[in-house]
């Protein structure tokens, strides 16, 4: 057994076609087939259901695959930890984000990121918060932005607090209030996004503080749908204050209020394996994205 059938296996179960996945590993399909193939037997079981047009892990493959993952990341961090002590500051960082939060903080922060480690390659990865989770574990991000709290084994530096505040149509009671208390949203029905997004778990926290309910019958796929259908009257939501500065433009129609202290916020970390060879590294990145994130927020 060698790292390298180790990588073929890990690109099989990413990929399930043997042809993408020899083109992943720069071999041939023959090639990676009979390294897998070579490693079934060692092992002394099968890793893989072929079918004509599709690949399966058997039970026995999932389980080699997952410690197959950690295997790999555990050498590619221990090459990383070796290139990064002669130049810590080079390199790719591949960094998760989730959805209501990466396209209204990335572009303050990236520039200036940019300016900070002109070496740096940013490769960013946007996803929902359980999979950027899950691409932590298995070494295929190195950190990621995430909501706290969280429950897991990780490293989470914490970055900065930001506050929701409530968008409400024009022509609504609300609307007319220059702040509010937590208690003004008691009798009121919020619009929020699908199951799977943090800020929806988030938003549901805040409705159980306030007495709110959620509007039935409608959940929006995207930040930006919420925001559109506040403008058009539907009814009101959260929104975080990230999301509604500049460059970002509110609909016609739309009024946003801030809440009063203690407003209802989200807190918002780096989180990292603590096993990371990138430790030191990850905790210098931590502090620049926490200040331009803090900085942007004052503007308020």
């Amino acid at each position: 057994m060698n790292l390298r059938d180790l990588k073929y296996l890990v690109a099989l179960a990413d990929l399930r076609h043997f042809g993408k996945a020899a083109d992943a590993c720069f071999v041939s399909q023959p090639t990676l087939s009979t390294q897998i193939r070579k490693l079934e037997e060692e092992l002394g079981v099968v890793l893989v259901e072929r079918a004509p047009r599709k690949v399966m892990l058997t039970a026995a493959g999932q389980d080699v695959v997952q410690r197959a993952r950690r295997i790999v990341a555990d050498v590619d961090e221990m090459k990383e930890a070796a290139r990064r002590s002669r130049d810590p500051e080079s390199g790719a960082l591949r960094l998760g984000v989730f959805p209501t939060l990466g396209p209204y903080l990335l572009p303050h922060v990236v520039p200036q990121l940019r300016e900070r480690f002109p070496q740096l390659e940013l490769l960013l990865t946007e996803e929902k918060s359980d999979v950027l989770l899950q691409r932590l574990r298995e070494g295929r991000l190195d950190a990621a932005l995430l909501a706290l709290p969280l429950h897991d084994q990780l490293h989470a530096e914490f970055l900065f607090e930001e506050p929701f505040l409530l968008a409400a149509p024009a022509g609504h009671p609300l609307a007319k209030q220059k702040t509010l208390s937590m208690d003004a949203l008691g009798e009121e029905t919020l619009l929020l996004l699908e199951d799977g997004h943090c800020l929806r778990d988030q938003a549901l926290d805040v409705c159980r503080l306030a007495g709110a309910q959620e509007k039935s019958g409608f959940r929006a796929t995207s930040l930006e749908t919420l925001r559109q259908m506040v403008a058009a009257g539907v009814g009101v939501t959260l929104l975080p204050a990230l999301s509604v500065q500049a460059p970002i433009v509110q609909p016609a129609g739309i009024r946003l209020v801030p809440f009063r202290k203690p407003a209802p916020s989200r807190r918002i970390a780096l989180v990292w394996r603590k096993s990371s060879a990138l430790d030191g590294f990850l905790r210098g990145v931590a502090d620049a994205i926490g200040r331009l994130a803090r900085a942007q927020l004052a503007q308020d």
